[in-house]
């Protein structure tokens, strides 16, 4: 486990060639209304005491929030997202701490990039051309995620699993080929299917998105990251608040890597963390932590 704010290079692989730990991205929501802990981390100085604690945990990125996308959430200018962002992304950014913006407002964008963070999180995969030279001429992986909302925040659609997998490939398929014909290389693309309401209303859809992950890794070759922490699909079927869910997080979590997923967005590197060092001494014999 980490300590501070050391960074680990690399990933560390298991003895099987199948099975490499996943790179952890620690949630830090700078909101006043984030589903699980709105108003939590709006104060700098919560913020950064949080984003230490989650690499102390075992997070290798961190991942900045500054509107919430939940269905209840609030509209937040760009203007406060980037005032809200700020003083964070300064004090990380000198301790050499990777950062990923997850924003959908293309200004927080432009202003993301010219800081310089290692990543763009947009839950709606980035989806305005106008921002395509900006990201073309950047360094940032952008993490590509779907959602059946066409804009806004989350919200309870009604669509059947079976078409929302449809939808997926359909949506990956047009907006690599979009970014790629701008001249965003492809090995800087990142996808994230989306899970729970971006998923729609039906908890089913989510977990028949990571029954067919290595499906859709095998489709566009590259790399996965998913979010389930404490998402609202493993709290309907386990009926537990979202400070409960920790076991059901973890264990879907562990499923997720289990099938080929490369990036971990979590609430709970430490647990994440402990939960696959005991999952990679079991598959491989090798009880030497990474």
């Amino acid at each position: 486990m980490t300590t501070g704010f050391d960074i680990p290079q690399q990933k560390p692989e298991g003895a099987s060639g199948t099975f490499r730990l996943p790179v952890i991205l620690g949630i830090v929501n700078i909101t006043r209304d984030s589903f699980s802990d709105g108003g939590r981390f709006l104060a700098p100085e919560a913020a950064l005491a949080h984003a230490s604690k989650l690499v102390q945990d075992g997070a290798h990125v961190l991942d900045l929030g500054a509107a919430a996308s939940n269905p209840k959430a609030e509209a937040v200018a760009p203007e406060e997202e980037i005032a809200r962002l700020q003083p964070v992304v300064a004090a990380l950014m000198q301790k050499g701490v990777p950062l990923s913006i997850d924003s959908t407002a293309p200004a927080v964008q432009r202003w993301a990039l010219k800081q310089g963070v290692a990543y763009l999180n947009d839950i709606h995969g980035f989806p305005d051309p106008a921002l395509y030279p900006a990201l073309a001429a950047g360094r940032a992986k952008l993490i590509v995620m779907h959602a059946v909302q066409e804009a806004g925040n989350a919200t309870g659609v009604d669509i059947p699993a079976a078409a929302v997998i449809s939808r997926i490939h359909d949506f990956f398929a047009s907006r690599i080929a979009a970014l790629e014909a701008a001249g965003i290389e492809r090995a800087r693309l990142i996808l994230d299917p989306g899970m729970g309401f971006f998923l729609g209303s039906r908890a089913e859809a989510s977990f028949e998105v990571l029954h067919r992950l290595p499906a859709l890794k095998q489709a566009f070759g590259l790399p996965l990251l998913i979010s389930v922490s404490r998402k609202s699909f493993l709290r309907r079927m386990t009926n537990r608040t979202p400070q409960e869910a920790g076991p059901a997080t973890m264990a879907a979590e562990l499923f997720a890597v289990f099938q080929g997923a490369d990036y971990i967005r979590s609430h709970d590197p430490a647990a994440l963390t402990d939960g696959l060092l005991v999952w990679a001494a079991a598959l491989t014999g090798n009880t030497t932590s990474p």
